[in-house]
């Protein structure tokens, strides 16, 4: 017997065996079990989502010798001639061969007649956005008022194209495109069964470059099962496929924790020497920044991934916000791509400025200057707009100076801060990024003895506590006091954890920010331009110096 190719082999012969499309198949076995049939069904949704099978297994439970059922015996005449697609009474039409009018009029014309074999005569007409505008008006009367006898099942990837007329008379489904999960589930299925060895990773991969459709999954699968020689390999489906190498994304990410430009370069090198396409690196890149935004919020979702201990890394290596700057100038990269002269250069200028905008990346002396700049421009920008002849008053200058030397540069810490061991200025010095950073920064030492610190972790963020996070938090505490520490972990109770190091910034910060208004309040050049133009703070605008 010839080979028959897995998508056809697997295609389902019942409604349970369908995967996915739930919503479409509850509705349809409702009507089947209740008998609440419709004379014309429209099928819509992408390619290899299950438009066709659906309606051949529609039109099964139509004809099946036991009765109309949902569940269709699979073993009666009709049932088997159904499936080997010679049932006399299921008339499919391929609309895309059949476009012309003359066709449709002869389709048609036996409309009238009793089924041969089966309970319905059931006319499946494929890609029927197809048919010419001459070709729906002369199905426009049968549709809407057809024998008892027939039912019409219609299926179509492009619904828009329709004319309303058509669509008012059927009864419409759409088919959603299916999770990469869900298709990489079945596939999994399908190769224990067939006996195949396989990486989960590549199955993985498939699933994403099938788009949604179980059709293609089964296709690609077969192919990759002939490259692989009967076994599916991660590498060689990677091969196969022209997917990029993922170990290749996480350098680059690591490239951006480490601050290493050198190493960014030298990995978008190897990749250029793969012939690989830089605007698939960068869609990837930012799926992974995706990945990893996921496992901050939610770590569960980091779970069963071939990576997962790479996503995790990184994860509690950059910050939240770090993250969200990435993604952004990714998305904003992937529109700007293809304007750049060459995709590597266009790809390069991408990650540097991913580094070049990173919050902490820049001297203190030019973010000091902008600061003083917008302490002092944006507190009359409201009257500057209003007056023109505010452009020529040498008042700028003299405000953003007299507010700079104003607005004190350091806030001594509170009184009430705790001393024991200075843990604010140990996290400081630590250099700790990410959710082990969140984890020190809102944890209070209590005591530190014989080579045990005792800290304790805010109520709000209990959730921090994890194994992972203490490790790496004690491990850059030993390094850092050059010995063997041992931290121990509590979470707080009533007024504890009210000195932890996040909660002394927020207060220096507020302090800051309080002087930095007081100052701009009482300065005489400010004062000055608010009597003379009747001038306004802009409210917010306001910003101390770092």
């Amino acid at each position: 017997m010839s080979y028959q190719v897995l998508a056809r082999k697997w295609r389902p012969k019942s409604f349970p065996a369908m995967v996915g499309q739930t919503h479409v198949l509850r509705a349809l076995i409702n009507a089947l079990d209740s008998d609440r049939l419709h004379h014309a069904y429209l099928f819509t949704g992408t390619r290899g989502v299950g438009k066709t099978t659906v309606a051949r297994i529609f039109a099964k439970s139509l004809n099946c010798e036991n009765g109309i059922t949902s569940s269709p015996c699979g073993a009666c005449s009709a049932c088997i001639e159904i499936d080997q697609g010679r049932f006399v009474d299921l008339i499919e039409v391929d609309a895309a061969s059949r476009t012309k009018v003359e066709d449709t009029r002869e389709l048609l014309e036996n409309v009238q007649y009793a089924p041969t074999r089966g309970r319905f005569k059931v006319y499946l007409i494929d890609e029927v956005h197809m048919l010419s505008t001459h070709s729906f008006n002369a199905l426009l009367k049968t549709l809407e008022e057809p024998p008892p006898h027939v039912k019409f099942l219609l299926a179509t990837t492009d619904p828009q194209k329709l004319p309303m007329t058509i669509l008012s008379r059927c009864l419409q489904f759409n088919l959603k495109r299916m999770a990469p999960e869900m298709i990489a589930g079945h596939l999994e299925y399908v190769l224990a069964e067939e006996g195949v060895g396989f990486d989960k990773a590549a199955v993985v991969q498939i699933s994403e470059g099938a788009d949604g459709s179980m059709r293609d999954g089964l296709s690609l699968l077969d192919q990759a099962i002939a490259y692989g020689a009967g076994k599916l390999v991660d590498d060689e489906v990677r091969a196969m496929l022209g997917t990029i190498d993922r170990s290749y994304i996480y350098k680059l990410l690591q490239g951006l924790v480490d601050v290493d430009a050198a190493s960014i370069l030298d990995t978008i090198n190897g990749l250029a020497q793969q012939g690989i396409d830089f605007s698939a690196v960068l869609a990837e890149l930012v799926s992974q920044l995706h990945r990893l935004a996921l496992a901050q919020a939610v770590p569960q979702t980091a779970e069963g991934l071939p990576e997962q201990e790479a996503i995790i890394s990184l994860a509690q290596a950059i910050s939240q916000e770090d993250i969200q700057l990435y993604y952004q100038i990714g998305l904003i990269g992937r529109r700007d791509l293809p304007f750049a002269p060459e995709l590597r250069s266009g790809f390069e200028m991408i990650m540097l400025r991913m580094l070049a905008f990173r919050p902490d990346v820049g001297s203190q002396s030019s973010r000091q200057q902008k600061q003083t700049e917008n302490t002092a421009l944006q507190a009359v920008a409201h009257n500057r707009s209003q007056s023109p002849a505010m452009a020529s008053k040498p008042y700028a200058n003299t405000i953003s100076e007299a507010s700079a030397e104003s607005v004190p540069t350091a806030i001594a810490e509170e009184p009430d801060a705790p001393v024991v061991g200075s843990w604010h200025e140990i996290v400081a010095q630590l250099g700790l990024r990410g959710m082990v950073q969140q984890l020190a920064a809102n944890s209070e030492m209590i005591s530190r003895d014989a080579g045990v610190i005792q800290l304790v972790l805010s109520a709000q963020h209990a959730s921090l506590r994890r194994k992972s996070l203490e490790m790496q938090l004690q491990d850059a505490v030993q390094k850092y006091f050059s010995e063997a520490i041992k931290l121990k972990f509590s979470t707080a109770a009533g007024t504890q954890a009210q000195h932890t190091p996040a909660v002394i910034d927020k207060r220096q910060a507020d302090n800051r920010q309080q002087a930095a208004a007081d100052a701009i309040n009482t300065d005489p050049n400010v004062r000055c331009i608010q009597e003379s133009f009747n001038a306004q703070i802009v409210a917010n605008s306001v910003r101390p110096i770092e």
